[in-house]
């Protein structure tokens, strides 16, 4: 437990913060998995260390001085009783230290996410929603859980420039330049599956998009998403949604 938000930076305890926030906005939004899963923020202006949940602490209760420190090692740098998900660490550990653009990393196992992740088709591009996320989607097959080297590389492989990927048979994974950016394409991702789930229910009839309406939107929407577009991801939403936060659950930016 950080004693004093004094000790460190002060961009370093706006990512605390931050991240404390997502941490309670995925509960909020009924994506967390108990003390499973787990979220991660780089630490700015350092050699590749990140702030992760402490394994015992459920996400509600997350605060910004409760988060632990690692560095690209896995090693504590902060002075917590907790311990630390070694899946974690190794998922984390492996794609902060692959790429310095990606600022966040977040992995969930949702009803939605799962029942898409387990599908031999994945996210298919049923609706609007699904085509506003369906160009920014890789896929990982599963190989058990993720402890060894191997496994991260192929990991790593399989993301590549996206921003989400559906990990077969296990869960979804996004990532962003920010923490921001990385808790809207989750909840993007996240809301297309339940759509696609919930017609697949329905029994009822497909009404088919056609290809070059298709191939129209998905370009719109990497427009619409990116710096030069109307609404860069997460950049409008994060503010609102921590707003949200503070009547619901506040405390986290403790």
């Amino acid at each position: 437990m950080l004693k004093n938000k004094k000790t460190v930076s002060e961009e370093e305890w706006k990512t605390r913060v931050d991240l404390a926030a997502a941490f309670r906005l995925v509960d909020l939004f009924g994506w967390s998995d108990l003390l499973a899963t787990h979220l991660s923020a780089r630490v700015p202006n350092t050699n590749g260390e990140f702030l992760i949940n402490p394994f015992g602490l459920m996400f509600d209760e997350i605060t910004a001085s409760s988060l632990i420190k690692v560095d690209q090692e896995g090693q504590k740098l902060s002075d917590s009783n907790c311990k630390i998900n070694p899946v974690g660490l190794s998922i984390h550990g492996a794609i902060h230290a692959k790429s310095s653009k990606i600022k966040c990393i977040i992995h969930t196992h949702t009803t939605a996410g799962l029942g898409i992740a387990t599908q031999k088709m994945g996210l298919l591009p049923l609706n609007q929603q699904a085509l506003s996320v369906i160009a920014h989607i890789g896929y990982h097959d599963y190989n058990g859980i993720a402890f060894n080297q191997s496994e991260c590389k192929s990991l790593l492989r399989d993301l590549a420039k996206k921003n989400i990927l559906i990990l077969r048979n296990h869960g979804l994974l996004t990532v962003g330049e920010s923490i921001a950016e990385a808790f809207m394409w989750m909840y993007r991702a996240e809301r297309a599956c339940r759509f696609q789930l919930a017609f697949q229910q329905s029994g009822a009839a497909q009404k088919i998009i056609n290809d070059e309406v298709q191939r129209i939107t998905i370009n719109r929407n990497i427009k619409a998403n990116s710096p030069d577009g109307y609404r860069t991801i997460g950049v409008t939403e994060w503010p609102a949604l921590k707003r949200k936060l503070d009547r619901q659950n506040p405390g986290y930016d403790t």
